[in-house]
């Protein structure tokens, strides 16, 4: 029997967790755009962005006072290099991008059809034209082999290799005068955050090569980032990461010197796609503008390059900063949002920021958009381990009870969880739930040591670390303990597989998207991006091999005796199909009770709207009836 409760601003009814009634469906989940890149046309006031939707992508244009109009209706843009981006690069009379397809096109802001650039084959990501727009650099790969290609715009040619013999290329930039290209590099077993090099070079235009190709910074150990050289030709800046610090540094073309700025913040991202951009420079090349990141937040930056100060730019509400671009007028444009707004392409340049697109509508009382907070613990191994802790919300409803949590493991495993916008948080927090996002061991942005402690622990501390962050949260009565429920996908699914294996009945139900539960299949089936990636996150095989077997959930699966949920997609090339199936013929044949669903012609990660409803349908149902309604 519901009562009805006085609370200080208004009447509640009294309502069991989990069934909170709440606005934010479903279909809102699945509606959303993703808002992925935002740049400026050289020269000019428009402004240029990439959003996808319903496993769609589009590239639209703004001119500023006009109505944004959408370049590429019949078209679908993508990165296909490793987990994509480097999708588009703005061009002064039209853009350049990749197609699904596999190859590059142009297509001008004016009327006219894209025309395509290159022959298909392969993969293409990140082209970057030069500055006369003569000739076209981007990266390239072709069964098995990543290089550096080149064509000659305006004449039917076929692509030329820049630069090879590396695993990896990533980030071209062109000099203002054309005369030179830098650009990142890193080989195997390496991800590009553990090191890279910067590598420099003249270009000669008429045999369309380089010459003089030299390692400016970076090795095996030490990470490089996003060179970009300064409009006035002098510099080149990029970011690095070292073994204690993250810093942005300047190379003097002429005198070859090097000078280099740190906060002590640990700034950098993870490379995990191409085509991030976290700084720019002014167009007086006399400062650079970068996002600071610290803990799971970001702000805006101006470093000052002839004092070396820095100083931050007003927050006005954003908590988390995405692709920084600078206009040749001295405009920002950025991806900003924060746990109350969703995210959103801001354009900076007056004395009032513009919002030039929105993911979605702000459609959601502010009463059902619960606020994260810090939760920080120390492990049993004296460690401090970070996570964000959103407490449940819902301005019509409340609850007596201790809630019950919805723990979250991000992917990776070197990503994070940050102080974002969370539409999926406030599905669950809305409905009575708390939600709790565990950045363990491994995680960005809390420094390298951090990031690097998962190394060859994978599967050890990432669970640890996991069940003792849900246990502190029981120990200050912020959650239910027996409804405790772990979520995760790709790697965070490994982590709830391995957690329902080695604590069984500390979770009342598991969520598992897309995970890897096979740690030899893995090694043998993913992508090229991540080929070494177990041999650094478990071991080298075959010395490892009753590593692999210990820490392969498949193999323990009688030891799982927790409802749970399994998604996949069907063409997932990261973590195939094989390592679900597996899975749950093995738990099935213990008699565990799995809901098992599988989304044809998906991948890693969902994409369909359709898709997206149904499986946050699915979850609903699935906790009503094993968390909720279980004794």
């Amino acid at each position: 029997m519901k009562k009805q409760k006085k609370a200080s601003q208004d009447l509640r009814i009294d309502t069991p967790n989990g069934l909170w009634p709440s606005p934010i469906s479903a279909d809102m989940l699945s509606g959303a755009l993703r808002l992925e890149d935002v740049q400026w046309a050289p020269g000019s006031d428009l402004i240029l962005w990439q959003q996808s939707g319903d496993g769609k992508t589009s590239i639209w244009a703004k001119p500023a006072g006009q109505a944004a109009y959408n370049l590429t209706p019949n078209l679908n843009p993508s990165g296909g290099i490793g987990y994509g981006g480097g999708v588009f690069r703005a061009g002064k009379n039209g853009i350049y991008f990749a197609e699904r397809d596999g190859r590059l096109y142009f297509k001008p802001y004016s009327a006219g059809a894209a025309r395509p650039l290159t022959p298909a084959f392969g993969a293409a990501a990140s082209p970057t034209q030069s500055p006369d727009e003569r000739f076209l650099t981007y990266v390239h790969t072709y069964e098995g082999k990543d290089c550096l290609a080149l064509i000659e715009l305006d004449k039917e040619n076929w692509p030329s290799i820049l630069a090879s013999g590396a695993d990896f290329y990533m980030q071209p930039a062109w000099s203002p005068d054309g005369s030179k290209l830098a650009w990142v590099e890193w080989n195997h077993p390496n991800m590009p955050w553990d090191g890279s090099l910067l590598k420099l070079a003249n270009f000669n235009p008429e045999t369309r090569s380089l010459t003089d190709i030299k390692i400016i910074d970076g090795d095996a150990y030490n990470a490089i980032f996003q060179p970009i050289f300064s409009p006035n030709g002098m510099h080149l800046a990029y970011m690095a990461s070292r073994k204690s610090r993250d810093e942005i540094t300047l190379y003097q073309i002429i005198s070859e010197q090097r000078t280099a700025f740190s906060n002590g913040h640990n700034f950098l991202p993870a490379a995990w796609v191409q085509g991030i951009h976290s700084m720019a420079w002014n167009p007086t090349s006399q400062a650079i503008y970068w996002i600071d990141m610290h803990r799971g937040k970001t702000q805006l930056a101006r470093l000052d390059i002839a004092s070396r100060k820095s100083e931050y730019l007003p927050a006005e509400g954003f908590t988390l900063h995405e692709q920084l671009a600078l206009s040749d007028q001295g405009t920002l444009a950025f991806i900003a949002q924060s746990p109350k707004l969703a995210p959103r392409v801001v354009v900076a340049g007056g004395r009032h920021q513009e919002i030039i697109a929105r993911s979605q509508a702000d459609q959601i009382e502010q009463g059902y958009l619960s606020d994260p907070v810090d939760f920080n613990w120390h492990s049993s191994d004296g460690q401090t381990v970070h996570g964000l802790y959103y407490p449940p919300l819902n301005q019509a409803c409340l609850s007596d009870q201790k809630p019950p949590l919805v723990c979250y493991i991000h992917g990776g495993p070197t990503s994070a969880v940050n102080f974002g916008f969370s539409m999926e948080a406030n599905f669950f927090t809305s409905r009575g739930y708390a939600y709790f996002a565990v950045n363990y061991r491994g995680s960005t942005s809390f420094g390298r040591e951090y990031r690097e402690a998962l190394n060859g622990r994978w599967g050890e501390l990432d669970v640890q670390d996991t069940v003792e962050g849900c246990q502190a949260l029981v120990d200050k009565g912020l959650a239910d303990p027996a409804k405790l429920v772990i979520r995760g996908g790709s790697a965070g699914g490994y982590t709830v597989l391995n957690a329902l294996i080695r604590h069984p009945g500390f979770f009342k139900a598991g969520l598992c998207s897309y995970s890897v539960a096979n740690l030899f299949l893995l090694d043998m089936d993913t992508h090229k991006f991540e080929a070494h990636y177990t041999q650094k996150l478990v071991g080298a095989l075959p010395q490892a091999a009753k590593k692999y077997h210990d820490w392969s959930p498949v193999f323990h699966a009688d030891s799982i005796r927790d409802a749970i949920a399994v998604f996949q997609g069907s063409e997932d090339k990261v973590v195939p199909l094989n390592q679900s199936e597996e899975m749950v013929s093995a738990l099935r044949a213990n008699g565990v009770e799995v809901f098992y669903k599988v989304y044809q012609g998906e991948g890693h990660g969902f994409r369909k709207s359709e898709n997206i409803k149904d499986f946050y349908e699915s979850i609903d149902r699935f906790l009503k009836q094993y968390v909720i309604f279980s004794i």
